[in-house]
């Protein structure tokens, strides 16, 4: 099992680099190790935050990882109260065979984390439409 630690990535504009803190390791399975954006807003509330968790699935012949960033939006009111106004989450997901060989799901995971990076599928979740 990996430890956890700060995750550094690249915003927006592809140049400025964000660092998503590690908060909270996972203590076992269906309990998630916690990351966030301590850079970004005045409250707990505020920060984008980065889940990820593990757990068997039914039959006990794969794990299922399960991970969410939860990105809030804030608006200030005339009274200066700043609230969360919406959030973009986004999840991914995937069943990872236990009796698959060593090599296969690492070469399906590396493909499949670097397709979702491509400037294609970014676009496609920027814009919220599949490509047509």
């Amino acid at each position: 099992m990996p430890a956890i630690a700060n995750l550094t990535v690249k915003k927006n504009d592809t140049t400025t680099d964000v660092t998503f803190s590690a908060i909270t390791p996972s203590s076992g399975d269906k309990n998630p190790a916690v990351w966030r954006n301590e850079s970004i807003g005045t409250a707990l509330s505020h920060r984008p935050t980065l889940t990820l968790s593990s757990r068997n699935n039914g039959g006990g012949t794969a794990r299922r990882m399960e991970g969410m960033l939860t990105y809030p939006t804030t608006v200030t009111g005339s009274d200066g109260k700043v609230t969360v106004s919406d959030k973009c989450i986004v999840t991914v997901g995937g069943v990872i065979p236990l009796g698959m060989p060593t090599a296969d799901i690492n070469e399906a995971v590396s493909q499949a984390m670097n397709l979702f990076k491509t400037t294609l599928v970014l676009d496609s979740f920027k814009n919220g439409s599949a490509p047509t």
